[in-house]
């Protein structure tokens, strides 16, 4: 198969937001189509009327456009191949669910619910592989149109064949072979007229002429009934490439107590869109066992589906905050002002004046652009930069070492000093606060912890006196004045 001919599919099923194992999948597809110069693909799988979630497509397509990945093919784009949602080609899997029945391919099975669920109990109390007992498979004519008669809806099953085997080769598993002992009879169209996930796929895949099918390992056990399909349709298969799992740390199945979310909801915590990309990416591919930041362009370059591994990939969270903070600390100041904004927004109090100042968010950006792991986390970082009025406990004033009447003093003296400045800036602050903190007879430590939590409310900020000379002296001021009448106030 030539390069040129390289297509691939992302097709989700809209019960639900996608998820990083399911975005994994479309990033892979995409890698591969963009790499190989080829086509990407994106079909809505929405068969499972049941299960249909409300707003579950804006948020797939939202994914894929807040991570890059564009598609050539399916909703808003069109394509030569659509429609690209399921629900709009029912009437080609019928005729070639019929086209199956008339080849002897297919059965027409009438058994209710109940006797398969009844089925099922007796296998599993007999310790018996569960699957259908086949009891509609070989039904005369005559049986069928009394099943008809009392207006029984079949479904249609597989004519699954009762030995031999079935064989294919996996890119990343290699050369598989299935006893068809194994394979039940499996449903191929429902009772309500919808397909099954085993008929839609394969019947969507040979008519947008995919090439390669990359997908869940836990698609792996299908892929022998899809192969049987194939065959029995005179269809080409397409290559196949089954992703390895994702585990969390404790190797057990990834969920939300890993730290597994929604894509969406990594957005709204403030991971960046490439670091979650070069995450993603490193979720079962490498490019060798120590290069770990890739921008978008290396990964399209170095992508290939023989790096993939089989070995199932870990989740860690703490990797990717750590590439997050990575991501972050590489943009420039003011393109990290710039999508701190949204963040600032919605996270400052509603108190701070809006629309906040870019030319005064410019001066903040750079003293915690080291310190932020997420976007989400910027305003806790910087909400006394925009406050009129600090909240905070009095006697955090006090520094270890210091009792109150000390700190009364110190505050009152650096007040003073701060006021006498010619210029209020990071080096004049410092030498005058340095210096007073020797005629006092205090640590630099003391002096300037009391001073941090006077002008911030906080323990903990960045660095003194950067932070002041963007306060400004009016506002420090006024703060150091608020803190005397807090400490005042204190009982002995």
């Amino acid at each position: 198969m030539s390069i040129s001919t390289v297509r691939v599919r992302y097709a989700p099923s809209p019960t639900g937001f996608p998820h990083v194992g399911n975005i994994r999948t479309a990033l892979f597809n995409w890698l591969f189509a963009r790499h190989s110069g080829g086509r990407f693909i994106v079909r809505i799988e929405d068969t499972d009327v049941a299960r249909r979630v409300e707003g579950a497509v804006e948020a797939i397509l939202d994914s894929l456009r807040w991570l890059g990945m564009d598609w050539d093919e399916g909703p808003e784009v069109g394509g030569d191949y659509g429609p690209y949602f399921q629900s709009q080609r029912l009437d080609r899997y019928h005729a070639i669910a019929e086209q199956l029945v008339a080849q002897g391919n297919a059965y027409y099975c009438y058994c209710s619910p109940e006797r398969l669920a009844s089925m099922r109990q007796e296998q599993q109390r007999n310790k018996q592989a569960p699957g259908y007992d086949r009891l509609c498979r070989n039904l005369s004519a005559e049986e069928r149109r009394q099943k008809e008669a009392q207006g029984i809806k079949p479904v249609v099953r597989f004519k699954t064949p009762l030995d031999g085997q079935t064989k294919f080769h996996d890119v990343i598993w290699g050369d598989l072979v299935f006893d068809n002992s194994t394979i039940d009879d499996f449903v191929l169209l429902k009772s309500d007229g919808y397909p099954t996930y085993h008929l839609a796929n394969i019947v969507d895949d040979h008519f947008m002429a995919i090439s390669h099918v990359l997908r869940a390992e836990e698609w792996l056990p299908s892929t022998p009934r899809h192969c049987l399909l194939y065959d029995a349709l005179g269809f080409e298969k397409p290559v196949f490439a089954h992703l390895p799992m994702i585990l969390g740390p404790d190797r057990s199945k990834l969920s939300k107590r890993h730290g597994a979310v929604s894509i969406m909801e990594y957005r709204e915590q403030g991971y960046l869109p490439e670091a979650m990309m070069n995450f993603l990416a490193l979720l079962g591919w490498s490019l060798d066992d120590k290069s770990e930041l890739f921008h978008r362009d290396d990964l399209i370059k170095n992508f290939s589906l023989e790096r993939i591994s089989k070995t199932a990939a870990i989740f860690n969270l703490e990797k990717l905050n750590w590439m997050n903070g990575v991501y972050l600390r590489s943009l420039s100041p003011e393109e990290f002002a710039r999508r701190c904004l949204p963040f600032l927004d919605k996270g400052l109090p509603p108190e701070v004046k809006r629309p906040i100042s870019q030319e005064y968010l410019s001066r903040i950006v750079p003293l915690i652009q080291e310190r932020a792991k997420t976007l989400a986390e910027v305003p806790a970082l910087t909400d006394f930069f925009f406050l009129d009025t600090l909240a905070y406990d009095p006697s955090l004033l006090i520094s270890k070492g210091m009792t109150r009447e000390l700190t009364v003093k110190a505050l009152e003296v650096s007040r003073q000093k701060v006021g006498q400045l010619n210029t209020f800036d990071e080096t004049a602050l410092e030498t005058a606060l340095r210096t007073l903190a020797e005629e006092l007879g205090l640590k630099t430590g003391q002096l300037f912890g009391t001073l941090r939590v006077a002008v911030t409310g906080k323990t903990a900020t960045p660095p003194l006196f950067q932070t002041m000379s963007v306060l400004g002296r009016e506002r420090c001021l006024s703060r150091i004045s608020v803190a005397l009448e807090s400490l005042r106030r204190l009982p002995h």
